[in-house]
């Protein structure tokens, strides 16, 4: 963290004075409240990734302190970050959230509006978990058998696709509805032949307690669970420019994170707040079809869009919403674009083939 400190000083004093803080179109609210996944450290939520570099960054704090405005960070537990969030969000207790592809869509579909202002990365991997005395080799191989998988998180639409292209169906398992936490300890007690999870999955197999017998690290890249930066309608609407400078701190941090020199401290950092070993980090982290600073891409590619178009469809088929959602409304690129040109970061990243 301190070394992305000191790259930020030394970046914000060859911008100073080039940018000055939007005028307010609305009267600014006292406080922005961003939710974010939090663990609990020395008694203390912690949380990580790009909104630790941004509660950091001096530049979004000092203009947001021209206008009298503060940030909230906003805690969420790992265990039930879908529903926590969403109900945050409609009982009007948050502003953004850092947060997963299909609550996001479960939470549109009900009626309250958001929307998606910053890409988060490529997206995490997810893993097929069973015990280490399993001769079960592929999903096919449980078919009929109990699979621990926490229903309405994200990594749901890549068990949805790693099941269509083996032709099976949720109803071929008894699928166990556990959150991340409880799935684990399901899988070491034996009361589940599997568990669907994310990289926790390298914590079991590191103890001898789980075998990893897929993950989507051998998938195409849009099999990944994505987690982006979300506000609400009535914010973004109201308060573009504080939505701006958000967008634009987030930017500064993912710069930063995706430059390769930086990689390792990134790992470092994570595995500090995450609490987990930075070998499981790092092994999350090796992505063999894609470079780690592509991987950290905040472009609305086309693939972003039938990504979201995709887990509608997972959601509507698998009964979780019975509401189509308009994706191309949900997206909102003017916040991104006008960042990257304001960081002249306009061609750091480039839209890969295929995209």
């Amino acid at each position: 963290m301190q070394k992305y400190l000191a790259w930020l000083a030394r970046v914000l004093g060859v911008v100073a004075g080039l940018a000055t803080a939007l005028p307010a179109t609305a009267a600014d609210p006292q406080t922005i409240r961003i939710a974010v996944v939090a663990m609990q450290a020395a008694g203390k939520p912690g949380f990580f990734g790009a909104p630790a570099y941004i509660a950091q960054d001096s530049k979004l704090k000092a203009e947001l302190d021209q206008r009298h405005v503060s940030i909230e960070w906003v805690p969420i537990s790992p265990a039930s970050v879908a529903s926590l969030v969403n109900e945050d969000f409609t009982s009007h207790r948050i502003d953004f959230a850092f947060y997963g592809d299909l609550p996001s869509i479960i939470l549109n579909a009900s009626g309250f509006q958001t929307r998606l202002v910053a890409p988060g990365n490529v997206g995490n991997n997810v893993y097929l978990v069973v015990p280490p005395a399993s001769t079960a080799k592929s999903i096919a191989a449980l078919k009929g058998k109990r699979i621990a998988l926490h229903r309405g998180r994200p990594w749901e639409v890549s068990f949805g696709k790693l099941l269509a292209a083996n032709g099976l169906k949720v109803t071929d398992f008894r699928i166990v509805n556990l959150n991340p936490q409880a799935g684990a300890s399901a899988l070491v007690a034996g009361s589940v032949d599997a568990f669907f999870t994310l990289d926790d999955a390298y914590l079991l197999g590191d103890k001898g307690l789980g075998r990893v017998i897929w993950s989507s690290q051998s998938a195409p890249l849009d099999w990944k669970m994505r987690a982006e930066l979300w506000g609400t309608q009535e914010f973004v609407q109201q308060h573009p420019d504080l939505t701006q400078l958000l967008v634009t701190a987030d930017l500064r941090a993912v710069a930063w994170i995706s430059q390769d020199n930086n990689r390792q401290q990134y790992i470092k950092d994570l595995a500090e707040r995450y609490g987990y070993p930075e070998s499981v980090i790092q092994r999350e982290s090796d992505n063999p079809n894609i470079s780690w600073k592509d991987y950290w891409s905040p472009l609305y590619t086309p693939s972003v869009t039938r990504h979201y178009e995709a887990v509608v469809t997972y959601a509507r088929d698998a009964g979780l919403i019975r509401n189509d959602v308009d994706v191309k409304s949900l997206i909102k690129p003017e916040f991104v674009a006008a960042g990257l040109k304001q960081l002249d970061l306009g061609t750091y990243w480039v839209a890969r083939a295929g995209q």
